[in-house]
């Protein structure tokens, strides 16, 4: 490890708020499933409970842990960081169908008479159903995106910790909402047919692969903070902006070829619902049949 690495890493400290709130929503999380599974054993299976916790782990390597320390001495580092936010623990977050466990782990008076009126507001109601359609939802994802990767954008986050925050917290809250269409966490009920999904992740490829495309071919470092900033890996500035684009290149295409490929076949083939790891929606929509919601009690 060269001098500049190790003193990133010495004048790095652990985000205590973050990480008290990570911790605390796994948590929330685990007592709720432990409640359910004590009185329901096969409605939200163990894997979606290790599902659920990866995807707590993974924004604490993004955001949590000493990864977060280069983010502003490496753009490779930096796009590591919004594909683990936008494309990684958001769809492992949904896919342990989180709104029953978390339910059921809070307390019951902050359940029965915060959280559970909250969610049942009317223009609560309206605002998710309305930012989880699928072109609402890849607009938002997009605009996320492309917004936050505008260089005057993307230099002043770097400036401001606030903003940059700012920033992680859009690129998370982004992913959640994109995702959502594709996993479909119960309680919601999809509003499109599944067989439009591959066409929907398809679709979400084109920003993603014009940014990187741009930042791979062009000539010039775009984002000039990168220019006088130490090079803890060895390599030009140039160098790191070609590695970060073909890392946002390559995984992206990986990540959303695999659901796409998952529910093609499901749409083909309906009875390979049975094979283990079939069923992006499934936990949750399992959960919708076996259980009126209206008869569930937050206790």
């Amino acid at each position: 490890m060269n001098a500049d690495a190790l003193g990133i890493l010495q004048s790095w400290s652990a985000p205590l708020g973050l990480d008290l709130a990570l911790g605390l929503t796994a948590l929330v999380y685990a007592r709720g499933w432990l409640r359910l599974r004590s009185a329901f054993p096969g409605l939200i299976s163990l894997a979606r409970l290790a599902a659920f916790f990866s995807g707590i782990a993974f924004v604490w390597v993004a955001i949590g842990s000493p990864l977060n320390a280069f983010d502003d001495v490496s753009l490779t580092v930096h796009m590591a960081q919004h594909l683990l936010l936008m494309a990684i623990a958001p769809p492992l977050i949904l896919l342990g169908a989180p709104a029953l466990p978390l339910l059921h782990g809070l307390p019951g008076w902050l359940a029965r008479g915060v959280v559970g009126p909250c969610l049942r507001w009317g223009p609560v109601k309206r605002l998710g159903r309305f930012v989880t359609r699928g072109a609402i939802a890849w607009l938002v994802a997009a605009l996320a995106l492309i917004v936050w990767h505008i260089p005057v954008v993307f230099e002043l986050a770097l400036r401001l910790q606030w903003l940059h925050e700012v920033e992680h917290g859009c690129f998370f809250g982004a992913g959640l909402v994109f995702w959502w269409p594709v996993v479909q966490p119960w309680p919601s009920a999809a509003a499109a047919p599944r067989w439009i999904i591959p066409l929907y992740l398809f679709c979400a490829t084109l920003p993603c692969d014009a940014l990187s495309g741009f930042l791979v071919f062009c000539d010039r470092v775009v984002y000039s903070s990168y220019l006088s900033a130490p090079r803890v890996f060895r390599i030009s500035p140039l160098q790191d902006q070609e590695c970060a684009a073909a890392l946002m290149w390559v995984c992206t295409t990986i990540i959303f070829l695999m659901p796409a490929v998952v529910i093609t076949i499901q749409f083909l083939a309906p009875q390979s619902a049975e094979l283990p790891g079939a069923g992006l929606a499934g936990a949750s929509g399992m959960a919708g049949k076996r259980l009126d919601a209206a008869k569930w009690k937050i206790v």
